[in-house]
């Protein structure tokens, strides 16, 4: 889009996002048939590892190239035009370690080990949900147990929303330890004997993450595996800014669609394509602009990230509040994609109907809208 431009502050910006686009444009290959299987494949995984996506955000130390917030949300978007799910998906695993590097929540021979891992094209991410609790972010108590023996841990549970379950190398799992009383998070290699994927995702929308159930049967871990404990907070995250950023990006790629639609479909009841029609030019216009408020506040709150360390605490509603407003807003914007494609926009011969199934998951990503809302009128009416 011409628009991109605005946001491409300088050359680094232009090679990423040069970079970027190649990648989504290789990842939309296979897109469909992720979506039909339900399942993250490992031709979509080859490909991220070919393009080193999975150590981009690493420190130049450890072979990364050290994006900035701002830099890796510009990657981001864009790949998420091409292929939605992967954009989520890999965005769990390159926020982890976002998340390390400048949290510092982990022990620095745990970074070292997990960045050296991840420079080797490694995949991670966390396993935190579960059934019966929930979103993580409700607070709910794990029901995975870790029961402390001679050398170490044994864990058994369940998870439930493992995104990339069947292809990920490590699983970084929230379990209750028993004899401390506190929550805490192991890191699992796949590998392991009493590990394993129960294929149980079958929804609507975002099929391609595979998001499977990890199933943890007395798995043995060493005490250096206990990585983290709930007690240290690392604070406001502005890494989850990956995900409306990711639901933008399905935003850019209906309305570019959309508009080419518009362009090119002429039914034998007008003599020019309905790009010429006021009710469809009113509603091209209505995306370009929701694309543009919203965009320029996701960008704008990751410029501030990035550029005032001091001030990351007072970004915490700031970040929530992007979230929020990014996937109504994508919401927004293929609904009237599909408005315009009218009863074409169901069909699987067109992207909209995968458009308008995937940007439906943003609603239901952390952090909520009901609490979000809740916080914001607290500040107001509580003070």
């Amino acid at each position: 889009m011409q628009e991109d431009h605005i946001f491409l502050k300088n050359n680094r910006h232009i090679d990423l996002y040069q970079r970027a686009t190649k990648l989504s444009n290789e990842l939309k290959n296979h897109v469909k048939e992720a979506d039909e299987k339900g399942r993250f494949l490992n031709k979509t995984v080859q490909t991220l590892k070919d393009h080193q996506y999975l150590s981009l955000v690493l420190p130049a130390s450890y072979g990364g190239e050290d994006l900035s917030l701002y830099e890796w949300l510009i990657m981001q978007e864009k790949i998420a035009e091409g292929d939605a799910a992967t954009a989520l998906s890999v965005g769990w695993h390159n926020g982890i370690l976002m998340e390390l590097k400048e949290g510092k929540l982990w022990t620095d021979e745990n970074f070292d080990w997990v960045a050296k891992k991840a420079h080797k094209q490694k995949l991670f991410n966390r396993a935190s949900t579960e059934k019966n609790t929930g979103s993580p972010t409700r607070g709910g108590r794990p029901e995975t147990v870790a029961k402390r023996t001679v050398d170490g841990y044994s864990l058994t549970g369940r998870k439930t929303f493992t995104t990339m379950a069947e292809v990920l190398d490590y699983a970084i799992v929230s379990a209750w330890i028993e004899d401390e009383e506190q929550m805490g998070w192991f890191l699992i290699d796949m590998k392991q004997e009493g590990v394993s994927v129960e294929p149980t995702w079958d929804t609507l929308g975002m099929r391609g993450t595979a998001s499977d159930d990890l199933v943890l049967d007395n798995v043995v871990v060493s005490k250096r595996h206990l990585v983290e404990r709930k007690g240290k907070s690392s604070g406001p995250k502005g890494w989850l800014l990956h995900i409306p950023a990711c639901y933008l990006g399905i935003a850019k790629a209906a309305l570019k669609d959309a508009v080419q639609f518009a362009k090119e479909f002429q039914p034998n009841s007008l003599d020019h394509p309905i790009a010429k029609e006021s009710h469809v030019r009113q509603k091209i216009g209505e995306m370009d602009l929701i694309l543009r408020r919203a965009r320029t506040y996701l960008f704008h709150v990751a410029e501030e990230w990035d550029r005032h360390p001091e001030k990351r605490p007072q970004l915490a509603k700031e970040l929530a509040v992007v979230k929020v407003t990014a996937t109504n807003d994508a919401n927004k914007v293929v609904d009237l994609a599909m408005r315009i494609a009218g009863g074409r926009g169901l069909s699987k011969e067109y992207p909209f109907e995968r458009y308008y199934r995937d940007v439906r998951a943003g609603l239901h990503n952390p952090p909520m809208d009901d609490l979000i809302l809740e916080q914001l009128a607290s500040g107001l009416l509580d003070e």
